[in-house]
């Protein structure tokens, strides 16, 4: 039996954490109710948790006292705990100030006192605060129900050295024959034994079991663009196919992840009409000092966010040397409705469907929120989530805990589903050196 002392920043992360500690003691002092209550105005994502903590929270109250203790579904227990002045005094001098971190620190240390023989472990997503524990002979530990290892993540397709004759069978009746190992919609390299340059691409078809050739993009590309690598193909070949209904695309900057998918969309959407509009869409956090309020209408104040989707939108249109690709510019198409660009934050309580929608930036999003995003696809609508797991600006989560590489391993055995991980920069040399040496 452990006793786990949560931060308020675990309950903002996951309203659902006081269920997931099976049938171990949960203590939440007093100084994370406050905290919480401070938050519950918010309109945004870490609001509407906070509220949810506190329903949750007033709903067991009616089970038994808080501060007594009431048995939880799990198996456990939860318990308020108050911080006492003298508890407080049990601190270092330099950890006395009024602060809510020391106050849930120095719960945790009166109660390593009061039960030396029970391990009290503090669970927070402050590293800070994981390392004052540490000092204090604290064991403290990340929340880490929806941690997915990120070295070991599902990357979408596999490199396989076959002998010659398999690699000409399958040019030559257009399929093979594959043994169980392979996830749906994975992708496979193959290529001969000691002979790289005879190689092709494929794909685990999901309904008949066998690897198929990849989907050509034709002559005029996808939407003018081509593929210019193999994982850039990978990548074209799942936002193209109306049965995966779900495409993940992870990889660091400029390897084509959200100019791909916005390509693919503006052919489903513009050229092939299998969809009735495209949705670009990312959430807002800024990369560095935000800009704070920003004058003028709806429009101009989301301009500097959608900016990185408007300058793909408009590269597609335009071309890389500037001449006209496509008659329409991005405001007639969305003069049109064929194209739609907004922040997630207005994505709550709709219903999409017939829909190609495209997440950019998704490693900033918690698995709460892509769960509160997916959940809106209505019926034939697709959705791409693109993002870079190492470029995070949401401070509550990291490569390992984040949305997208949530959404990469619980998926990957789903028929409907596809990820690709890339790797290969293709923006430009100084870009993709910036990408690996800085």
């Amino acid at each position: 039996m452990k006793t786990f002392v949560l931060d308020t920043n675990v309950l903002l992360y996951d309203p659902q954490a006081l269920e997931k500690f099976e049938e171990h003691s949960i203590i939440v002092p007093i100084t994370v109710i406050e905290e919480i209550d401070r938050f519950k105005k918010d309109m945004n994502e870490t609001g509407r948790n906070a509220r949810q903590v506190s329903r949750i929270l007033d709903k067991m109250r009616k089970g038994g006292s808080l501060i007594k203790g009431i048995q939880l579904q799990s198996g456990g227990t939860l318990r308020v705990e108050i911080c006492e002045e003298k508890v407080l005094k049990m601190l270092p001098p330099e950890l006395r100030e009024e602060r809510g971190d020391n106050r849930i620190l120095a719960v945790a240390v009166d109660l390593m006192a009061q039960r030396p023989d029970v391990p009290v472990i503090l669970v927070t997503k402050d590293t800070n605060l994981r390392i004052k524990a540490d000092a204090l002979g604290l064991s403290a530990e990340d929340y880490e129900s929806d941690k997915v290892s990120i070295d070991s993540l599902f990357t979408g397709y596999a490199s396989v050295e076959v002998g010659a004759d398999l690699v000409d069978r399958f040019y030559s009746q257009g399929w093979l024959d594959w043994p169980a190992g392979l996830h749906p919609n994975q992708f496979v390299a193959l290529s001969e034994f000691g002979n790289p340059g005879h190689s092709a691409l494929g794909r685990l078809d999901s309904s008949s079991g066998r690897v198929v050739p990849l989907r050509g993009v034709g002559k005029e590309g996808v939407w003018s663009v081509f593929p210019r690598n193999r994982e850039q193909s990978f990548a074209l070949d799942a936002l193209l196919d109306d049965e995966v209904k779900i495409v993940t695309l992870m990889g660091k900057a400029g390897t084509g992840k959200t100019l791909l998918a916005i390509a693919a969309g503006l052919q489903k959407t513009a050229e092939e009409n299998v969809y009735n509009r495209l949705l670009v869409s990312r959430p807002v956090f800024p990369m560095g000092r935000d800009l704070g309020f920003l004058p003028g209408d709806i429009e101009e104040k989301l301009t500097p966010w959608m900016q990185p989707i408007f300058d793909n939108v408009e590269l597609l249109l335009t071309g890389h040397e500037g001449e006209k690709r496509h008659s329409k510019g991005y405001k007639e198409l969305m003069a049109m409705g064929i194209l739609e660009i907004e922040p997630l934050t207005y994505i709550r309580g709709r219903s999409i469907p017939m829909q190609y929608m495209i997440v950019d930036e998704a490693q900033n999003l918690t698995p709460h929120e892509i769960k509160t995003i997916v959940t809106r696809a209505g019926e034939g609508t697709k959705i791409v989530l693109t993002g870079d797991p190492y470029q995070i600006d949401n401070p509550y989560v990291d490569a390992e805990s984040n949305g997208l590489t949530y959404v990469v391993e619980r998926l990957k055995d789903q028929k409907i589903s596809a990820h690709i991980t890339m790797t290969k920069g293709e923006r430009s040399e100084l870009a993709e050196l910036a990408a690996n040496l800085l």
